[in-house]
Protein backbone atom coordinates (compact mmCIF):
# COMPACT_ATOMS: atom_id res chain seq x y z
CA UNK A 1 0.00 0.00 0.00
CA UNK A 2 2.86 2.56 1.20
CA UNK A 3 4.44 1.62 -2.30
CA UNK A 4 1.40 2.52 -4.22
CA UNK A 5 1.21 6.10 -2.79
CA UNK A 6 4.69 6.48 -3.42
CA UNK A 7 4.40 5.29 -7.11
CA UNK A 8 1.12 7.80 -7.57
CA UNK A 9 3.31 10.95 -5.67
CA UNK A 10 5.76 10.47 -8.67
CA UNK A 11 3.27 10.51 -11.49
CA UNK A 12 1.78 13.77 -10.07
CA UNK A 13 4.86 15.59 -10.02
CA UNK A 14 5.80 14.45 -13.18
CA UNK A 15 2.12 15.76 -14.48
CA UNK A 16 2.46 18.97 -12.69
CA UNK A 17 6.18 19.53 -14.13
CA UNK A 18 4.74 19.15 -17.72
CA UNK A 19 1.83 21.64 -16.86
CA UNK A 20 4.22 24.62 -15.66
CA UNK A 21 6.25 23.54 -18.78
CA UNK A 22 3.17 24.17 -21.41
CA UNK A 23 1.60 26.96 -19.58
CA UNK A 24 5.39 28.94 -19.44
CA UNK A 25 5.77 27.97 -23.34
CA UNK A 26 2.07 29.74 -23.82
CA UNK A 27 2.64 32.80 -22.03
CA UNK A 28 5.91 33.42 -23.98
CA UNK A 29 4.44 33.46 -27.49
CA UNK A 30 1.97 35.94 -26.00
CA UNK A 31 4.48 38.14 -25.20
CA UNK A 32 6.67 37.43 -28.30
CA UNK A 33 3.17 38.40 -30.27
CA UNK A 34 2.67 41.19 -27.93
CA UNK A 35 5.88 42.71 -28.62
CA UNK A 36 5.04 42.52 -32.60
CA UNK A 37 2.35 45.40 -32.21
CA UNK A 38 -0.26 42.62 -33.12
CA UNK A 39 1.19 42.35 -36.10
CA UNK A 40 1.81 38.74 -36.26
CA UNK A 41 5.00 37.08 -36.38
CA UNK A 42 7.86 38.51 -38.88
CA UNK A 43 10.29 36.72 -41.27
CA UNK A 44 13.58 38.15 -42.01
CA UNK A 45 14.83 38.65 -45.80
CA UNK A 46 17.83 36.12 -46.48
CA UNK A 47 20.45 39.01 -47.80
CA UNK A 48 22.12 38.47 -51.36
CA UNK A 49 25.26 36.55 -51.80
CA UNK A 50 27.57 39.29 -52.23
CA UNK A 51 29.99 38.11 -54.91
CA UNK A 52 34.07 39.17 -54.12
CA UNK A 53 34.90 42.15 -56.50
CA UNK A 54 38.14 40.39 -57.90
CA UNK A 55 35.81 37.47 -58.63
CA UNK A 56 33.65 40.00 -61.27
CA UNK A 57 35.94 41.36 -62.64
CA UNK A 58 37.91 38.16 -63.51
CA UNK A 59 34.97 36.67 -64.99
CA UNK A 60 34.57 39.70 -66.81
CA UNK A 61 38.14 39.34 -68.05
CA UNK A 62 36.99 36.32 -69.56
CA UNK A 63 33.99 37.68 -71.45
CA UNK A 64 36.11 40.72 -72.71
CA UNK A 65 38.64 38.01 -74.00
CA UNK A 66 36.10 35.63 -75.47
CA UNK A 67 34.86 38.43 -77.73
CA UNK A 68 37.97 40.14 -78.79
CA UNK A 69 40.16 36.93 -79.95
CA UNK A 70 37.30 34.46 -80.88
CA UNK A 71 36.61 35.78 -84.18
CA UNK A 72 40.14 35.70 -85.44
CA UNK A 73 40.02 31.85 -84.34
CA UNK A 74 38.86 29.95 -87.23
CA UNK A 75 37.67 26.07 -87.77
CA UNK A 76 39.96 24.42 -90.34
CA UNK A 77 37.88 21.68 -92.69
CA UNK A 78 40.28 19.32 -94.40
CA UNK A 79 39.29 16.81 -96.96
CA UNK A 80 41.85 14.26 -98.36
CA UNK A 81 41.47 12.20 -101.24
CA UNK A 82 43.02 8.68 -101.50
CA UNK A 83 42.62 7.05 -104.67
CA UNK A 84 41.26 3.63 -105.20
CA UNK A 85 43.94 0.58 -105.34
CA UNK A 86 44.02 -2.51 -107.54
CA UNK A 87 44.68 -5.94 -106.41
CA UNK A 88 46.36 -5.89 -110.22
CA UNK A 89 49.10 -3.45 -108.14
CA UNK A 90 50.20 -5.93 -106.09
CA UNK A 91 53.70 -6.34 -106.87
CA UNK A 92 53.28 -10.06 -107.85
CA UNK A 93 51.04 -9.18 -110.75
CA UNK A 94 53.34 -6.41 -111.70
CA UNK A 95 56.01 -8.39 -112.06
CA UNK A 96 54.16 -10.94 -114.27
CA UNK A 97 52.91 -8.37 -116.56
CA UNK A 98 56.22 -6.49 -116.30
CA UNK A 99 54.78 -3.57 -114.73
CA UNK A 100 51.96 -1.98 -114.95
CA UNK A 101 48.90 -4.64 -115.43
CA UNK A 102 46.11 -3.83 -118.08
CA UNK A 103 43.40 -4.67 -115.15
CA UNK A 104 44.25 -2.34 -112.92
CA UNK A 105 41.94 0.47 -114.08
CA UNK A 106 39.29 -1.94 -114.44
CA UNK A 107 39.38 -4.06 -111.07
CA UNK A 108 40.14 -0.28 -109.37
CA UNK A 109 37.99 0.34 -105.99
CA UNK A 110 37.01 4.09 -106.23
CA UNK A 111 38.83 6.63 -104.31
CA UNK A 112 38.10 7.51 -100.92
CA UNK A 113 38.00 10.61 -99.35
CA UNK A 114 39.02 11.37 -95.51
CA UNK A 115 37.50 14.56 -93.55
CA UNK A 116 39.19 15.81 -90.35
CA UNK A 117 38.12 19.34 -88.21
CA UNK A 118 41.05 21.24 -86.44
CA UNK A 119 41.67 25.11 -85.44
CA UNK A 120 43.69 27.70 -86.69
CA UNK A 121 44.12 31.54 -85.67
CA UNK A 122 44.56 34.08 -88.35
CA UNK A 123 47.67 36.72 -87.40
CA UNK A 124 47.60 38.99 -90.00
CA UNK A 125 45.62 41.52 -91.86
CA UNK A 126 46.67 39.28 -95.01
CA UNK A 127 44.67 36.25 -93.86
CA UNK A 128 47.38 34.08 -92.84
CA UNK A 129 46.11 31.37 -91.00
CA UNK A 130 48.50 29.25 -88.42
CA UNK A 131 47.64 26.13 -87.19
CA UNK A 132 49.30 22.39 -86.53
CA UNK A 133 51.23 20.92 -89.39
CA UNK A 134 49.56 17.74 -88.36
CA UNK A 135 46.30 19.63 -89.42
CA UNK A 136 46.63 20.46 -93.18
CA UNK A 137 49.62 18.02 -94.20
CA UNK A 138 49.20 15.99 -97.10
CA UNK A 139 45.90 16.87 -97.56
CA UNK A 140 43.87 17.80 -100.80
CA UNK A 141 41.29 20.67 -100.03
CA UNK A 142 41.00 23.12 -97.42
CA UNK A 143 37.84 24.98 -96.42
CA UNK A 144 38.42 27.97 -93.52
CA UNK A 145 35.43 28.83 -91.55
CA UNK A 146 34.86 32.26 -89.24
CA UNK A 147 32.54 33.16 -86.50
CA UNK A 148 30.71 35.34 -88.61
CA UNK A 149 29.54 32.18 -90.93
CA UNK A 150 31.95 33.47 -93.76
CA UNK A 151 34.15 30.62 -95.48
CA UNK A 152 36.98 30.68 -97.64
CA UNK A 153 38.88 28.19 -99.37
CA UNK A 154 43.10 27.89 -98.05
CA UNK A 155 45.72 27.89 -99.56
CA UNK A 156 48.44 25.99 -98.25
CA UNK A 157 51.50 28.32 -97.73
CA UNK A 158 53.90 26.02 -95.95
CA UNK A 159 54.72 23.35 -93.33
CA UNK A 160 57.08 22.82 -90.51
CA UNK A 161 56.95 19.15 -88.98
CA UNK A 162 59.60 19.64 -86.97
CA UNK A 163 57.95 22.05 -84.81
CA UNK A 164 54.10 20.90 -85.59
CA UNK A 165 53.13 24.38 -87.80
CA UNK A 166 51.69 25.06 -90.69
CA UNK A 167 50.47 28.19 -92.82
CA UNK A 168 47.20 28.20 -94.67
CA UNK A 169 46.22 31.51 -96.36
CA UNK A 170 42.74 32.84 -97.28
CA UNK A 171 41.36 35.81 -99.25
CA UNK A 172 38.82 38.18 -97.32
CA UNK A 173 38.04 41.64 -96.52
CA UNK A 174 38.23 43.24 -92.80
CA UNK A 175 39.21 40.32 -91.47
CA UNK A 176 39.74 39.91 -87.68
CA UNK A 177 43.27 39.38 -86.59
CA UNK A 178 44.55 37.87 -82.72
CA UNK A 179 47.22 40.38 -81.68
CA UNK A 180 50.61 38.67 -80.77
CA UNK A 181 51.64 38.09 -77.45
CA UNK A 182 54.58 37.77 -75.36
CA UNK A 183 55.67 34.01 -73.99
CA UNK A 184 58.35 34.74 -72.33
CA UNK A 185 57.05 36.79 -70.07
CA UNK A 186 54.59 34.13 -68.80
CA UNK A 187 54.70 33.00 -65.38
CA UNK A 188 53.48 29.82 -64.10
CA UNK A 189 50.25 29.93 -62.39
CA UNK A 190 48.91 32.87 -64.42
CA UNK A 191 45.52 32.17 -65.85
CA UNK A 192 44.73 31.43 -69.85
CA UNK A 193 42.33 30.96 -72.50
CA UNK A 194 42.25 28.13 -74.97
CA UNK A 195 39.93 28.86 -77.86
CA UNK A 196 39.77 26.39 -80.57
CA UNK A 197 37.00 23.78 -81.90
CA UNK A 198 37.28 20.55 -80.25
CA UNK A 199 35.28 17.70 -81.77
CA UNK A 200 34.31 20.82 -84.15
CA UNK A 201 32.31 22.38 -81.77
CA UNK A 202 33.64 26.11 -83.24
CA UNK A 203 34.54 28.69 -80.95
CA UNK A 204 34.80 27.11 -77.80
CA UNK A 205 36.35 28.87 -75.03
CA UNK A 206 38.08 27.20 -71.95
CA UNK A 207 40.34 28.80 -69.44
CA UNK A 208 43.12 27.57 -66.73
CA UNK A 209 46.58 28.12 -65.77
CA UNK A 210 49.91 28.09 -66.74
CA UNK A 211 50.91 24.58 -65.50
CA UNK A 212 54.94 24.69 -66.31
CA UNK A 213 57.01 25.88 -69.08
CA UNK A 214 59.81 24.70 -71.43
CA UNK A 215 58.48 21.27 -71.67
CA UNK A 216 60.21 19.22 -73.71
CA UNK A 217 60.97 15.43 -74.60
CA UNK A 218 57.35 15.08 -74.69
CA UNK A 219 57.53 13.36 -78.16
CA UNK A 220 55.00 15.19 -79.80
CA UNK A 221 57.73 17.00 -82.06
CA UNK A 222 61.44 17.33 -82.87
CA UNK A 223 61.55 20.65 -81.54
CA UNK A 224 60.36 21.24 -77.96
CA UNK A 225 59.18 23.67 -75.83
CA UNK A 226 55.98 23.55 -74.68
CA UNK A 227 53.93 25.53 -72.59
CA UNK A 228 52.09 22.98 -70.32
CA UNK A 229 48.25 24.04 -69.29
CA UNK A 230 44.99 22.85 -67.45
CA UNK A 231 42.74 24.28 -69.90
CA UNK A 232 40.91 22.39 -71.66
CA UNK A 233 42.11 21.44 -75.08
CA UNK A 234 40.13 18.34 -76.93
CA UNK A 235 40.48 16.32 -80.68
CA UNK A 236 39.77 19.66 -82.79
CA UNK A 237 41.75 22.06 -80.49
CA UNK A 238 45.19 21.76 -82.49
CA UNK A 239 46.10 24.72 -84.26
CA UNK A 240 43.86 26.60 -81.69
CA UNK A 241 44.86 29.92 -79.29
CA UNK A 242 46.49 29.90 -76.31
CA UNK A 243 46.14 33.66 -75.05
CA UNK A 244 47.01 35.77 -72.04
CA UNK A 245 44.91 38.05 -70.01
CA UNK A 246 45.32 40.68 -72.16
CA UNK A 247 44.14 38.80 -74.95
CA UNK A 248 46.85 38.24 -76.65
CA UNK A 249 47.68 35.02 -78.51
CA UNK A 250 50.76 33.45 -76.27
CA UNK A 251 50.60 29.79 -77.97
CA UNK A 252 49.59 27.56 -80.53
CA UNK A 253 47.53 24.66 -79.41
CA UNK A 254 49.10 21.42 -79.83
CA UNK A 255 48.77 18.20 -78.09
CA UNK A 256 47.30 16.73 -74.62
CA UNK A 257 48.93 14.05 -72.76
CA UNK A 258 46.25 11.41 -72.23
CA UNK A 259 45.70 7.72 -71.99
CA UNK A 260 42.09 7.73 -72.65
CA UNK A 261 42.29 10.27 -76.05
CA UNK A 262 40.28 12.72 -73.74
CA UNK A 263 41.18 16.08 -72.01
CA UNK A 264 42.74 14.42 -68.70
CA UNK A 265 44.45 18.08 -67.14
CA UNK A 266 47.35 18.04 -69.63
CA UNK A 267 47.51 20.38 -72.47
CA UNK A 268 50.76 21.62 -74.44
CA UNK A 269 50.68 24.68 -76.80
CA UNK A 270 53.65 26.34 -78.95
CA UNK A 271 54.96 29.24 -77.83
CA UNK A 272 54.26 32.42 -79.19
CA UNK A 273 57.84 33.53 -79.48
CA UNK A 274 58.74 29.87 -81.73
CA UNK A 275 55.25 30.28 -83.77
CA UNK A 276 55.95 34.04 -84.89
CA UNK A 277 59.31 32.94 -86.01
CA UNK A 278 58.58 29.65 -87.65
CA UNK A 279 55.49 31.67 -89.22
CA UNK A 280 57.86 34.13 -90.55
CA UNK A 281 60.17 31.46 -91.96
CA UNK A 282 57.80 29.59 -94.01
CA UNK A 283 56.02 32.88 -95.23
CA UNK A 284 59.75 34.47 -96.78
CA UNK A 285 61.28 30.76 -97.66
CA UNK A 286 58.64 28.36 -97.57
CA UNK A 287 60.45 26.33 -95.27
CA UNK A 288 62.11 26.62 -91.62
CA UNK A 289 65.83 26.92 -91.42
CA UNK A 290 67.56 26.03 -88.00
CA UNK A 291 71.00 26.35 -87.09
CA UNK A 292 73.30 23.39 -86.34
CA UNK A 293 76.72 22.77 -84.86
CA UNK A 294 77.03 19.06 -85.13
CA UNK A 295 76.66 17.54 -81.84
CA UNK A 296 74.25 14.84 -80.30
CA UNK A 297 73.63 15.58 -76.57
CA UNK A 298 72.51 13.94 -73.57
CA UNK A 299 70.96 15.29 -70.51
CA UNK A 300 73.34 15.55 -67.24
CA UNK A 301 72.05 13.30 -64.46
CA UNK A 302 73.26 13.25 -61.00
CA UNK A 303 74.72 9.91 -61.79
CA UNK A 304 76.72 11.01 -64.86
CA UNK A 305 77.21 14.30 -63.13
CA UNK A 306 79.36 12.20 -60.75
CA UNK A 307 81.15 10.30 -62.82
CA UNK A 308 82.18 12.98 -64.77
CA UNK A 309 83.59 14.74 -61.27
CA UNK A 310 81.09 17.88 -61.39
CA UNK A 311 79.53 18.80 -58.58
CA UNK A 312 75.90 19.44 -59.31
CA UNK A 313 73.84 18.33 -62.44
CA UNK A 314 73.95 20.82 -65.01
CA UNK A 315 73.50 21.54 -68.92
CA UNK A 316 74.46 18.77 -71.70
CA UNK A 317 77.14 16.24 -71.86
CA UNK A 318 78.40 15.81 -75.76
CA UNK A 319 77.99 11.69 -76.55
CA UNK A 320 79.26 12.03 -80.10
CA UNK A 321 79.67 14.70 -82.96
CA UNK A 322 79.84 14.42 -86.34
CA UNK A 323 83.16 15.22 -88.16
CA UNK A 324 84.18 18.21 -89.75
CA UNK A 325 80.95 19.77 -88.41
CA UNK A 326 81.16 23.16 -86.73
CA UNK A 327 81.46 21.33 -83.08
CA UNK A 328 84.48 18.99 -84.60
CA UNK A 329 86.22 22.09 -85.95
CA UNK A 330 86.27 24.32 -83.24
CA UNK A 331 87.50 21.47 -80.79
CA UNK A 332 84.51 19.94 -79.21
CA UNK A 333 85.08 16.23 -78.03
CA UNK A 334 82.84 13.31 -76.44
CA UNK A 335 82.36 13.69 -73.01
CA UNK A 336 82.63 17.47 -72.60
CA UNK A 337 79.29 19.20 -70.68
CA UNK A 338 78.37 22.19 -72.44
CA UNK A 339 77.21 24.39 -69.47
CA UNK A 340 76.73 27.86 -71.24
CA UNK A 341 75.89 29.46 -74.36
CA UNK A 342 77.27 33.07 -74.82
CA UNK A 343 77.58 33.70 -70.45
CA UNK A 344 73.73 31.85 -70.46
CA UNK A 345 73.15 28.62 -67.86
CA UNK A 346 71.99 25.68 -69.86
CA UNK A 347 68.82 24.73 -67.74
CA UNK A 348 68.14 21.02 -69.54
CA UNK A 349 69.04 19.66 -72.81
CA UNK A 350 65.60 21.58 -74.07
CA UNK A 351 67.26 24.87 -73.53
CA UNK A 352 70.21 23.83 -75.77
CA UNK A 353 68.59 23.00 -78.71
CA UNK A 354 66.15 25.46 -78.04
CA UNK A 355 69.08 28.07 -78.49
CA UNK A 356 71.24 26.45 -80.69
CA UNK A 357 68.74 25.97 -83.88
CA UNK A 358 67.53 29.63 -83.14
CA UNK A 359 70.34 30.55 -84.40
CA UNK A 360 69.16 30.07 -88.20
CA UNK A 361 73.01 29.29 -88.92
CA UNK A 362 75.98 31.61 -88.96
CA UNK A 363 76.00 32.87 -85.84
CA UNK A 364 78.94 32.44 -83.46
CA UNK A 365 78.02 30.43 -80.35
CA UNK A 366 80.02 31.01 -77.51
CA UNK A 367 80.14 27.93 -75.87
CA UNK A 368 80.77 27.38 -71.68
CA UNK A 369 81.75 23.64 -71.40
CA UNK A 370 83.24 21.27 -68.60
CA UNK A 371 86.01 19.07 -69.71
CA UNK A 372 88.04 16.80 -67.02
CA UNK A 373 87.45 19.13 -64.06
CA UNK A 374 88.31 22.22 -65.67
CA UNK A 375 85.73 25.10 -67.48
CA UNK A 376 87.11 25.96 -71.04
CA UNK A 377 85.25 28.48 -73.14
CA UNK A 378 84.61 27.34 -76.87
CA UNK A 379 83.63 29.53 -79.98
CA UNK A 380 81.45 27.58 -82.40
CA UNK A 381 80.19 29.24 -85.88
CA UNK A 382 76.53 27.47 -86.60
CA UNK A 383 75.78 26.13 -89.94
CA UNK A 384 71.89 25.88 -91.22
CA UNK A 385 71.05 22.38 -90.35
CA UNK A 386 71.83 19.89 -93.30
CA UNK A 387 69.15 17.50 -94.92
CA UNK A 388 70.54 13.85 -95.49
CA UNK A 389 70.76 13.41 -99.32
CA UNK A 390 69.00 10.28 -98.78
CA UNK A 391 66.16 10.68 -97.09
CA UNK A 392 66.18 14.49 -97.86
CA UNK A 393 65.22 15.06 -94.21
CA UNK A 394 67.15 17.06 -91.51
CA UNK A 395 70.18 14.68 -90.02
CA UNK A 396 69.88 14.43 -86.41
CA UNK A 397 71.51 15.63 -83.97
CA UNK A 398 71.64 19.67 -82.63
Amino acid sequence: MEAMKTMNRGVAYWLLLGVVLIVGIDIGCRLQLNRGGGRGLTSVEAKPIQTPEDLARLGKAFVAIADAVTPAVVNINTTTVMPGRSPFDDPFFRDFFGGSSPFSDFFAEPERRATSVGSGVIVSPEGHVITNNHVIQGVTKIKVSLSDKREFDGTLVGTDPTSDLGIVKIQGNNLPVAQWGDSDALSVGEWVVAIGSPFGLSQTVTAGIVSAKGRYDVGISGYEDFIQTDAAINPGNSGGALVDVNGTLVGVNTAIFSKSGGYQGIGFAIPSKIAREVMQELIDRGEVRRGWIGVIVEPVTEVTAQRLGMKKAQGAWVRTLYRDSPSHIAGLRPYDVILKINGQIINNLGDFRNRVVATRGGEVLKLGIYRQGKELDVSVKTIVKPKDPRSGQPVPGV
